[in-house]
């Protein structure tokens, strides 16, 4: 059967290796950046947050990129899970079940517009790789409008369609009220946490992860305090916790903006001179969309199984909701190695260093799994005091157990593709690695809700169909990398007059 590659190939082609590098940037017209002094402190650009990807040993550098962008995601996922720890300690099982359930639905109108914040991330650094900084201070303008149009279509869709989206995902009707005010008042300040995510992607692409991870971790802290204090003071509710929340993401967001607009010239906002540079939007497309809809196909699985969760009762949906929380803190450090080979990867290809794009590969692949591996098994070994610190309720811990041993404890399993993706999103290649992921992660998954759950009709039987379809998913997409990778390798070396070892 005759595969098409032929948008692939031609893309690599015309995009100049990867990606748009248009010439109406004259030489001339180029101006040196000026050195600026300045005094520094613990958010302002030094030259110990930026990373060489280009030169010396990969792993250590790998390593200093990915923890810190791993801990960020756990301090993101420490607003959900302090929101549920509040909800659940404080108010109840019944708001528990509202905010868990709902959980689902956030990651999926999100997915696309931080895939968008990839796609940024990808062409500031390949635009790092060629050694063109006057495109990364145009790509650096650009995503601020994409980001500030990502943030109106983002509030519209979560605010006023609320009900149509509770209606789909069958919400337990005692947690209906709950799980409204909550994910209306969340979507009514989603606009704070897309500018931190496009904002941090941004310095990302320079390999500065950790002053995204300090700027977190002040708003996490707030957020824990106005969590509680809403409920017990204010009697706010499930609302106020998603107001605690939004006032938090402000807080992130602001220092992140503080961080660019005294960034090094290159990568400084300007925002009286913000300006869409056509290329780099294509580009940030042509990378986000793909990604930001593998995003929203697997999140839309997820939502097919959280109704199917559902009408487990109350019960289910809190155990679940309790467990759901460790699968994220071990997948955020397989993603953390993804977005490693994407970054790693994207310079180490633009500039035709192919050996090092192999390392990068191989090293974040073994790293996300070993991660995977020591994290599952001390979550499943803790999960009476891990479970406990989210409900008290002994049939939603028995829920949350079943969880634990079908999905947590296999959580390693998705490096397969996450990390094989990044690398081949690294080459230039995003479309392919995105119809793999719909066909693995969503079209086999609602097969599987509704043509074999049905049979079995138990809740072991429903979460199996993680490892299932992860070990699909995960076959095919290694498979495509040795694919792919021959071809991008094979117009790398045909460029440079040499011949592939």
């Amino acid at each position: 059967m005759h595969v098409q590659i032929g948008p692939e190939a031609v893309a690599l082609e015309r995009l100049q290796v990867v990606y748009p590098l248009s010439n109406h940037f004259a030489r001339s017209q180029r101006t040196p950046l000026r050195r600026t002094h300045r005094r520094k402190n613990l958010f302002m650009s030094t030259k110990k947050n930026s990373i060489d990807m280009l030169h010396g040993p990969l792993p250590g550098k790998i390593i200093l990129f990915a923890i810190p962008l791993a801990l960020s995601s756990i301090l993101q996922q420490l607003f959900n899970s302090a929101d549920a720890i509040v909800a659940g300690r404080f108010i109840g099982s019944t708001a528990l079940a509202a905010i868990g359930g709902v959980s689902p639905v956030i990651t999926l109108l999100i997915g696309l517009f931080v895939g968008l914040s990839i796609g940024a991330n990808v062409a500031i650094a390949i635009h790092i790789g060629h050694k063109e900084l006057d495109r990364v201070h145009g790509a650096v303008q650009t995503t601020a409008i994409v980001t500030l149009v990502s943030s109106v279509a983002l509030t519209a869709v979560g605010v006023f369609a609320t009900e149509p989206i509770l209606d789909a995902i069958d919400i337990p009707a005692d947690a209906r009220a709950e799980a409204t005010g909550y994910l209306q008042a969340y979507f009514a300040g989603i606009v704070f946490f897309l500018v931190y995510n496009f904002g941090s992607a941004v310095l990302r692409a320079k390999g500065d992860t950790r002053r995204p991870l300090y700027a977190l971790a002040v708003a996490v802290a707030l957020n824990i305090v106005l969590n509680v204090v809403a409920v017990t003071v204010f009697d706010g509710g499930v609302v106020g916790i998603a107001v605690a929340t939004d006032v938090s993401n402000a807080a992130a967001a602001g220092i992140i903006v503080w961080m660019l607009l005294h960034e090094e010239e290159a990568f400084r906002l300007d925002v009286q001179h913000l300006f869409v540079d056509a290329d780099t939007l294509r580009t940030i497309l042509y990378i986000g969309v793909p990604s930001g809809l593998q995003s929203v196909v697997f999140s839309l699985s997820n939502v097919a199984i959280q109704a199917a969760i559902n009408g487990f009762g109350t019960a289910a949906t809190a155990g679940s909701a309790a467990a759901m929380n460790y699968e994220y803190y071990t997948y955020f450090f397989v993603s953390a190695f993804s977005q490693a080979a994407v970054t790693f990867i994207g310079q180490n290809f633009a500039a035709g260093k192919l050996k090092r794009c192999d390392t990068v590969f191989r090293f974040c692949m073994g790293a996300a799994v070993v991660c995977a591996v020591v994290l599952s098994v001390l979550f499943v070994a803790a999960g009476n005091l891990a479970l406990g610190a989210f409900t008290t309720d002994a049939t939603a811990v028995a829920f949350g157990f079943v969880r634990l041993w079908h999905v947590e404890l296999l959580e390693c399993m998705p490096a397969s593709y996450e990390v094989t993706a990044g690398a081949l999103r690294g080459m230039g290649w995003s479309v392919l690695p995105t119809v793999v992921v719909v066909v693995g992660s969503c079209v086999l998954r609602i097969i599987y809700v509704f043509a074999l759950f049905g049979a079995f009709g138990t809740f072991d039987a429903l979460m199996n169909i993680y490892p299932v379809t992860w070990g699909i998913t995960g076959a095919t997409m290694l498979g495509l990398y040795v694919f792919a990778r021959r071809r991008a390798y094979a117009q790398v070396a045909a460029r440079k007059g040499v011949k592939l070892a």
